[in-house]
């Protein structure tokens, strides 16, 4: 497929709750199947033709700039935009008005998914005349409910209301934070009110002044399994989809040395690990660099060069 689009992908929130928890990277930069999540959406928007990509940038943005530099090596081209406010998606997406002069798909930072028939999100938005399409994932699982934006369909398909983190049940249509836009969503955040509720600009906002104004806004059922990665467990949990999705046992990185007799199970290693003593390591996730020189076991953890991180995942969702 090929679409004269832009890419962007939003990656400049300090992540508090990642920070905290002792992972040493960005949400955005945290490694799936030893891959940079933005790197697995990098590859996603290539399979549309996406050839430019701005990522928004901000705290500690030479994790991502170092890394990806041009995008040349993956066959973008990339723009960085440093964030200067942390005020909501809707205002940094607005602060983008001057590099974007076309219709545009928007990634949050930390969305790690699989898609099903992705094309068919552009296609939807090209047929329809669409100002805006959503994609989203059905889930009735309450557990889910407000941490997601809900979207409630006319019984013509478009789109009538989107709901920010829900208090209750009032569809089963999740927002997956990927979104396509056309320029119109500029004016429309031009018209965004600032939160009572969180104090920032939601682009749910903006979309529903879209809706209220009569634009054509629809969704798109492309996702088929995802998760915004805010923690350990959330990291882990995408790990292990990942070796199941690409039916591999273990990953293990270029430069990694493993003695005799270690035993791996279900792990991604990353690069230049050396574990010293034999060992039995089972759904784990090793950092680049990490030494283990211990012959201890490791289940359900994550190891970086500061130490172990337990991990309490839920593996019924690997399957949702």
């Amino acid at each position: 497929m090929s679409w004269n689009g832009q890419g962007v992908i939003l990656a400049a929130g300090v992540g508090e709750r990642v920070k905290s928890s002792g992972l040493p990277k960005l949400r955005p930069m945290l490694p799936i199947g030893n891959k940079p999540i933005i790197q697995h959406q990098i590859e996603s928007m290539k399979k549309l033709g996406i050839e430019e990509v701005i990522i928004v940038v901000g705290y500690q943005k030479d994790q991502i700039v170092d890394f990806f530099k041009d995008g040349k090596h993956l066959g973008v081209k990339i723009k960085y935009i440093e964030q200067e406010k942390t005020l909501g998606i809707a205002h940094v997406v607005g602060q983008l008005e001057p590099y974007i002069k076309k219709p545009f798909i928007l990634f949050l930072g930390d969305v790690f998914f699989y898609p099903k028939n992705w094309e068919s999100l552009i296609d939807i938005f090209e047929k329809q005349n669409a100002t805006a399409v959503l994609a989203v994932k059905k889930d009735t699982n309450p557990k889910f409910k407000g941490l997601h934006f809900a979207v409630l369909l006319h019984d013509s398909g478009l789109v009538r209301r989107v709901i920010e983190k829900p208090r209750h049940t009032v569809s089963p249509l999740k927002g997956c934070g990927i979104y396509v836009f056309d320029i119109s969503i500029f004016d429309a955040i031009r018209r965004t009110p600032r939160t009572a509720m969180r104090d920032e600009y939601e682009i749910t906002d903006s979309i529903q002044i879209l809706i209220d104004d009569g634009y054509p806004i629809y969704s798109a059922e492309v996702v088929d399994w995802y998760v915004n990665v805010t923690s350990p467990s959330d990291l882990l949990l995408c790990n292990l989809k990942y070796l199941a999705q690409n039916k591999v046992q273990n990953i293990i990185g270029e430069g990694t040395k493993i003695c005799s007799g270690a035993i791996i199970e279900n792990s991604v290693v990353g690069n230049n690990v050396i574990i010293e003593k034999p060992l039995k390591m089972r759904e784990a996730i090793v950092f680049d660099d990490v030494r283990l020189i211990g012959g201890k076991g490791c289940s359900k953890v994550i190891v970086t060069t500061n130490g172990e991180i337990p991990c309490d995942i839920d593996e019924s969702r690997l399957n949702e």
